[in-house]
């Protein structure tokens, strides 16, 4: 049924089906896969706990036959849940706001030695040096990543930017906050400093970012 849905939209290009979660996971591994439709009942292993294995996650759109996983949907920030059996216009609108999610907010790759990377919003390529962004903000369904420039407010969420973000350099303080090292100017207490702005620090992650800093002596 998917497969003759996906079909039918031109630009969804199919790149394979999977009968279980695991062959799932080594695909997405290996390939730049932006979205994925996800059945909840699998064997050996349900969509949901795979979803949950992924470290790095694509757009995903759920599809089971029963509506109570619309919490799951929510918890996994999963774009939209479609319920058996599929209708074309409901497919069409929950494409549709895969799309949305997809224009309005896509960060370039920041692995290895690169000293900047790409945002698109919008229609827009923003080119951003990795050492002018200070800190980054999530704000209900919004992100902002704020550099020494200006400010990105963007439709995402705080574990997916974190997830694009090189490890070495940027650390969540906080459930709403992820700063980067180099710019940080002072910590005292449970609140960090950086460009006059005061981040709070969050008890249950203050240990890990205290392993980021590296003390002399």
């Amino acid at each position: 049924m998917l497969q003759n849905l996906i079909g039918q939209v031109d630009n969804l290009k199919l790149i394979g089906t999977f009968e279980t979660g695991s062959q799932a996971i080594n695909a997405l591994k290996h390939n730049d896969t932006h979205l994925a439709f996800l059945d909840v009942e699998m064997p050996r292993m349900s969509g949901i706990d795979m979803l949950a294995g992924l470290e790095i996650k694509p757009l995903v759109i759920l599809n089971t036959s029963h509506e109570e996983y619309a919490l799951d949907a929510y918890q996994y920030e999963i774009v939209d849940y479609l319920v058996k059996p599929t209708t074309l216009p409901r497919f069409l609108k929950a494409v549709s706001k895969a799309q949305r999610r997809f224009e309005n907010f896509a960060i370039g790759d920041i692995s290895g030695d690169r000293t900047y990377f790409f945002i698109r919003k919008d229609s827009v390529i923003h080119k951003v040096p990795v050492a002018s962004v200070l800190w980054v903000e999530a704000m209900g369904d919004y992100v902002t990543i704020n550099t020494t420039e200006k400010k990105y407010i963007i439709h995402s969420t705080l574990r997916t930017i974190e997830s694009k973000l090189p490890k070495d350099k940027f650390v969540r303080v906080h459930r709403s906050y992820i700063v980067q090292l180099e710019n940080i100017k002072t910590v005292e207490g449970t609140t960090i400093f950086i460009d006059n702005t005061f981040i709070p620090m969050g008890i249950v992650y203050k240990d890990n970012f205290l392993k980021h800093l590296g003390f002399l002596g």
